[in-house]
């Protein structure tokens, strides 16, 4: 499987390594704000934030790093590039519609946005910027990015300890405690389900309205 931007596997595992550091988790944040702004997918950002720092470390670096990147690409589709996001929402029907829904909308939708996975986090953030909506609610609204985020970090989490598994399966490791983690992250797959849910249907009432 070939490694990202062309490391080698000593590159790659040295990157990680400084990643792991104290002052690699600060740089995490800065850089996964830029991953964002640039219209990148950040499950697998997330998913690594969990592997290397845990779930719950993980989980607020890239809150911290998502806010911030949101805050950015809010910010310049509201400015600089206004234009360019209008044009490359174009072809988004969906978000077309977010963006002139939610001025009487306001943080209501925001929040319900941020909880459905139906809408793409980057995009969304030059959507709004495109609206009419103020900083505020864009801004608190983010709190609905949570659920995600704890959810990602939390596979990255179990999938950054793959290879104890066997050791789990031939009873060197402790296997209530994969057990409690399995748990836990079904459980979090529940409530992320039916929180967007919940947020499909709150917003069919808003096309409807």
């Amino acid at each position: 499987m070939p490694l990202p931007f062309g490391l080698d596997a000593a590159a790659f595992d040295g990157l990680l390594e400084a990643l792991r550091s104290p002052l690699g988790a600060l740089a995490f944040v800065p850089l996964y704000a830029l991953w964002v702004t640039l219209l990148l997918p950040g499950v697998w950002a997330s998913m690594l934030a969990g592997a290397l720092y845990g779930t719950a470390w993980g989980s607020v670096l890239v809150f911290v790093g998502a806010c911030l990147g949101a805050e950015a690409a809010f910010l310049l589709g509201r400015t600089w590039l206004r234009e360019w996001a209008r044009r490359r929402l174009a072809g988004v029907p969906k978000l077309q519609a977010i963006e002139q829904a939610v001025s009487r909308e306001g943080l209501r939708l925001v929040l319900l946005t941020r909880l459905s996975p139906a809408f793409p986090f980057s995009l969304l953030n030059f959507a709004y910027g495109l609206s009419e909506v103020s900083l505020r609610d864009y801004t608190i609204g983010l709190i609905g990015i949570l659920p995600g985020t704890v959810l990602f970090c939390g596979l990255g989490a179990l999938a950054g300890d793959v290879a104890g598994f066997g050791a789990v399966l031939s009873g060197e490791a402790d296997a209530s405690t994969w057990a409690l983690r399995i748990v836990g992250l079904g459980a979090t797959v529940a409530v992320v389900a039916l929180v967007g849910r919940a947020a499909r249907q709150a917003l069919q009432g808003v096309d409807q309205s």
